[in-house]
């Protein structure tokens, strides 16, 4: 049921991946406004997320995981509804707000249950795959149903899928030992309205450029509430976020590469269909094909990473599939109005998915090295909310430079397409940002690891 809790979040996902344009063009959205049907769901599920895994240590993480499915299931109804934008984007927002109390509780007892590290390993393998094949499976549904129906029916795909899982849990799932405490509301409210004060700033001046009030206020109001959120943490008693959890250099440059990756990864993915639709003229599903290469060879890598990481570490090949990814998306970066599908799509794609198929899992597995039983749920809220967090700030930076870019040229395909060329570059630059924290932070700690491991061999 975990690793269907992870398709059904998935498949939310994905499905909307090649239905954006429709979406923009059925409800009147600029390419700018448009990120806010990603963005809305993308802060929600990262602010609430650190209090959805506080909430299922407190009241229980069978109970918090139905809750979080149940409402899942409703607010993917009301997004197929929805007779405007901004029900779509509340809509969204719910969604968001569910995946909080679902995800945590779902990936907390994953780690829980398995704790031998190979069994773990195999475990979050598994998990990782079903998130590359359910990537794959909603690219083509979600383009398929566009077509032929309409963006509103791959809402709807995520509603039996709950049902069944709510069915389910009070056979399969048991429920864990529910702890006294509080929640920290304030925590997670401070966070929500930084993120979001923040991704706002920068899709307004993507919208009307950095001279406005409302950019520079929503940027300090961002600042100011994260930093609030940092100190009422410090302070709590019972945090959302433990900082003890940074002590551990290995979690911390988990935390910050993950978050980086996903800047410079998630933003690809809402840049390619607007080219393969706005300059090639693939429709929805064609669109969903094409992008298929890269997660089809993602998840063809998962079968590969066990033995991988058992031979050469998790920071090894950390290195070796974001040095993969960089260049993959290097290559992507060079489109122009003449590019081809196949020579400046295809085969970049093709190695770009081989590099991120090597990267979540070990990310994944670093974020909760040495955590303790107390402290399972706030270890897997981290490591969601630094991919949510890097997925909203990195599309909110480049969609600004995007705009920027955009803004500069007359109106045409070909600045169109140099506006896409230039933010895939700035992801390019956010992935290599990611391998320096993996160079600085997590290698050094992996050696030490391994060293320690081999006197304990050699001693016995």
């Amino acid at each position: 049921m975990i690793v269907a809790c992870q398709l059904m979040m998935v498949l939310d996902a994905s499905v909307l991946v090649t239905a954006l344009p429709e979406i923009g063009r059925t409800l009147h959205l600029s390419t700018a406004a448009l990120t806010w049907v990603q963005n809305a769901y993308i802060l929600a599920f990262g602010g609430f997320l650190l209090l959805g895994a506080r909430a299922g240590d407190i009241l229980g993480r069978r109970k918090t995981f139905s809750a979080g499915i149940a409402l899942f299931s409703l607010a993917s109804i009301l997004a197929g509804l929805a007779p405007s934008a901004s029900i779509l984007l509340a809509a969204r927002a719910m969604q968001g707000l569910a995946a909080a109390l679902a995800t945590p509780s779902a990936l907390a007892l994953l780690s829980v249950s398995f704790s031998a590290a190979r069994e773990r390993s195999k475990a979050i393998a598994v998990y990782s795959a079903v998130s590359g094949a359910g990537g794959s499976v909603g690219l083509i549904v979600g383009g398929l149903l566009t077509d032929l129906i309409s963006w509103r029916a791959g809402m709807f795909l995520n509603v039996p899928i709950g049902i069944v899982l709510l069915l389910m849990v009070p056979r399969y799932m048991q429920e864990t030992e529910s702890k006294a405490g509080r929640l920290d509301i304030m925590g997670a409210l401070t966070s929500v309205i930084g993120m979001t004060a923040l991704a706002f700033g920068f899709v307004q001046a993507a919208s009307g450029g950095w001279e406005t009030p409302e950019v520079w206020g929503s940027l300090a109001l961002g600042g100011g509430s994260l930093a609030a959120f940092l100190r009422i943490e410090a302070r709590a008693k019972e945090p959302i976020t433990p900082l003890r959890l940074f002590a551990s250099r290995t979690r911390s440059g988990a935390y910050l590469g993950r978050l980086l990756l996903l800047c410079g990864n998630y933003p690809i993915f809402f840049f390619v269909p607007q080219f393969l639709q706005n300059v090639l003229h693939f429709n929805s599903l064609k669109a969903g094909l094409a992008i298929m290469p890269f997660t089809v060879v993602q998840f063809g890598m998962m079968y590969a990473m066990p033995s991988l990481v058992a031979r050469f570490g998790n920071a090894k090949v950390l290195i070796a599939g974001l040095i993969i990814a960089i260049t993959g998306t290097s290559w992507l970066s060079n489109l122009s109005a003449d590019s081809s599908y196949l020579s400046h799509v295809f085969f970049p794609l093709i190695v770009m998915g081989g590099g991120a198929g090597m990267i979540f899992q070990p990310f994944t597995t670093l974020g909760l090295s040495g955590v303790e039983a107390k402290d399972a749920g706030a270890a897997s809220g981290l490591v969601n909310v630094a991919h949510q967090t890097g997925a909203s700030l990195g599309l909110a930076v480049l969609i600004a430079v995007f705009e920027a870019v955009n803004r500069q040229a007359v109106p045409s395909v070909t600045s169109f397409t140099h506006a896409i060329s230039v933010s895939l570059v700035g992801s390019a630059v956010f992935l290599t940002a990611s391998l320096l924290v993996v160079l600085i932070l997590l290698l050094p700690a992996d050696r030490a690891q391994r060293a320690v491991a081999a006197e304990m061999r050699n001693a016995s």
